[in-house]
């Protein structure tokens, strides 16, 4: 999937349909001159339903698609026969979708299983024929009730991407470089910050043909949780991955210090963050000797202690296996 193809934010308008009038029948047939009223109700209006798709990853279907409306309910008939329901409509979205009102920026529901239904918008109820409006004192109605209408709304939908791991880390820490080699993704990599504008996803082979999902996360700058950067638009996307993996270079200046702004801004987005199982991976390490290394070993197991870390080198394929397994305990644990 290229970038442009992935689409987390979409606003559209929906609205359900009206429901049908009922009728103002009277019965006629031969030899019955004055029958009694047999007014049919109306159909109700079309429902404009979410449904959950396993097979989407991204939004870009509803990208030009900003007006949803269900079909109308159709009218009461003679012979008490009912009108036809307003067709339904069913708008498929991934899974991790959140819906939001636009107006007030309340979350309504998130659709997280596949096959999983929800009524966005309700179709209006049909209106009643005369028949149900016949009475001792009345015997002839010449009167019925309209179809209810639809409702309409504006609504955000917000793709929260479900990935079992995060990958979290400055821009251009090689977050990208590190999918690419892990899994069969083909991210787009360069020497800048910001190469990465949306989360891409892989998936990891494991032993046994067994798997996991890890999420590149677009580069967190500091003051992100206030919006500086790319802001909210990618700090949502962590909130559903079990494990947070902080990717952190070697040549950092003050690793440490890097890590705790990484710590610190994912906190003031969402304290449940330091809830979820964090593993610091220090990266190219290949720039170092073995002497470099057993030093920066005792500086880490001073600067972090309880919080486990590891050594790799993406582009020299050194220490994957080894984070491979830990992911998997992490995760299964």
């Amino acid at each position: 999937m290229t970038e442009g193809n992935f689409v987390d934010y979409v606003k559209i308008f929906v609205s359900s349909g009206k429901g049908g009038k009922g009728s103002t029948h009277l019965h006629r047939e031969k030899f019955i001159e004055k029958g009694g009223p047999d007014g049919g109700d109306g159909g109700r209006g079309g429902h404009v339903y979410l449904v959950g798709n396993k097979g989407l990853w991204t939004l870009f279907h509803l990208k030009f698609a900003r007006h949803i409306k269900a079909g109308y309910g159709g009218d009461g008939g003679g012979d008490r026969s009912t009108g036809a329901d307003g067709d339904d409509k069913f708008i498929e979205v991934p899974l991790g979708t959140v819906v939001r009102d636009k107006e007030t920026g309340e979350i309504l529901f998130e659709i997280t299983e596949h096959g999983e239904k929800q009524i966005l918008s309700r179709g209006g109820k049909g209106g009643l024929g005369n028949w149900h409006f016949r009475s001792s004192t009345n015997q002839t109605p010449r009167y019925s009730q309209p179809g209810l209408p639809g409702t309409e709304m504006d609504v955000i939908l917000e793709l929260k991407v479900l990935a079992d791991v995060g990958l979290v880390g400055f821009p251009n820490a090689g977050k990208s470089t590190l999918l690419s080699v892990l899994t069969s993704a083909k991210p787009k990599i360069a020497d800048y910050p910001f190469t990465t504008l949306k989360p891409n996803l892989g998936i990891v082979a494991y032993r046994d043909f067994q798997s996991f999902v890890i999420a590149d996360i677009p580069g967190i700058i500091e003051g992100a949780a206030e919006g500086k950067g790319l802001g909210h638009y990618f700090l949502r996307h962590i909130e559903r991955n079990s494990t947070l993996l902080f990717l952190v270079p070697v040549d950092t200046p003050d690793i440490k210090g890097e890590y705790d702004i990484l710590v610190n801004e994912l906190t003031k987005y969402n304290p449940e963050m330091l809830d979820k199982e964090r593993l610091l991976v220090i990266s190219k390490c290949d720039m170092l000797d073995d002497e470099l290394r057993a030093e920066l070993k005792e500086e880490l197991d001073v600067s972090f202690k309880g919080i486990p870390y590891m050594f790799i080198s993406s582009v020299a394929q050194q220490g994957l296996t080894e984070l491979k397994d830990k992911l998997w305990k992490m995760l299964n644990d």
